[in-house]
């Protein structure tokens, strides 16, 4: 599927409000923007000290009076207030910088968004000031950013592995013919790297160095040579700091459950494939998008517990976002993939 080009002087912005990070894309562009998502604001006054990468370099570390918010939970608002005002910080910042009023957006949601919830995200986005707001499922925002051809009477898998949820969507003919989510993600592969550390190393790690240790030498199966990598954390038995050496064997074991999970959601969607559609992802095989499809090996477990073949997508963690750009740039062929939530106002 062909999608034409930004014309020059438009106005539209693709966004994609992760659970970790957000990404914004615009006309003529690209990526122009990626933070992670979370905000500093003094508890009392509400002023906001920091947002993106400085925040997040706070986590666990602020004083008294001082609260650093990650107000994305499970792909879903979970701070109103927060993400209202890292959406207008960076949207004022990109409509600053690139001399834009009021942009259309499209926003990447998962899959199973309640309206509560879309009406949270349109309000969100037109307070920072946005002229209109559309959404779109992130699976099928991550198919048009991995260029599949969705709008084809063919069947295409995407599987979008992100912070807070992992989504697995069968697209075809413009839609989502079958699709899965659970919330369990890159925040949940952390978190099982910090209690394996604490139960077996009697170490005590906090989540960003946990997110380090996955990107460095987690992988889904054994790689043929066992990296490691030297850990700082506090020991549980001397309250003292202390530093360990860590084995990529290890966090494999660490990640094992949440990890089987994820293959279970791939297993389960294929089972539930209408014939016809699975024949033609048995031959284009399955797309891994987000920052979990670039844990080392998981493709190849994928691959050998489903028999089929596993691609990761160019540049998986901005798939979403440049989904988005795609679709609000040929809103007029693409309106169809959105979700129609205004019309349930």
């Amino acid at each position: 599927m062909k999608f034409k080009l930004f014309t020059v002087g438009t106005k539209d912005i693709g966004i994609d409000l992760g659970t970790s990070n957000i990404i914004v894309t615009l006309s003529n562009k690209g990526i122009v923007l990626k933070e992670p998502s979370v905000v500093a604001i003094k508890e009392k006054s509400g002023e906001v000290l920091a947002i993106g990468k400085e925040a997040k370099e706070m986590l666990g570390r602020t004083p008294t009076g001082i609260k650093a918010i990650r107000p994305m939970q499970h792909g879903v608002i979970a701070d109103f207030t927060a993400t209202q005002i890292l959406l207008k910080n960076i949207i004022s910042k990109i409509c600053k910088e690139y001399n834009i009023i009021r942009p259309r957006v499209v926003v990447g949601v998962p899959t199973g968004i309640t309206e509560v919830e879309e009406r949270a995200v349109e309000e969100a986005v037109l307070q920072a000031g946005a002229k209109e707001v559309y959404l779109i499922e992130e699976p099928m925002a991550a198919a048009i950013g991995a260029n599949l051809e969705v709008a084809e009477p063919t069947g295409n898998i995407i599987v979008d592995i992100g912070g807070g949820t992992t989504e697995v969507a069968v697209v075809s003919l413009g839609g989502i013919v079958i699709s899965n989510s659970i919330r369990i993600a890159g925040d949940e592969l952390d978190k099982n790297i910090v209690d394996y550390v604490k139960k077996n190393m009697s170490l005590v790690i906090g989540l960003t160095t946990a997110e380090q240790i996955k990107k460095e030498i987690g992988c889904a199966t054994p790689l043929l040579t066992d990296l490691t990598m030297e850990v700082r954390g506090r020991d549980i038995k001397t309250g003292y700091p202390k530093t360990v050496e860590i084995k990529s064997s290890q966090i494999m074991v660490a990640m094992q459950d949440s990890i089987n999970s994820i293959t279970d959601i791939v297993k389960t969607t294929l089972e539930r494939t209408p014939p016809e559609l699975a024949a033609d992802i048995s031959i284009k095989g399955i797309i891994l998008s987000g920052g979990g499809a670039l844990i080392k090996n998981l493709d190849k477990l994928i691959s050998y517990r489903t028999d089929m073949p596993v691609y990761i997508a160019d540049d998986p963690m901005s798939c979403v976002a440049r989904g988005a750009q795609k679709t609000v740039q040929d809103l007029g062929n693409l309106k169809k993939v959105l979700i129609d939530a205004r019309k349930r106002r």
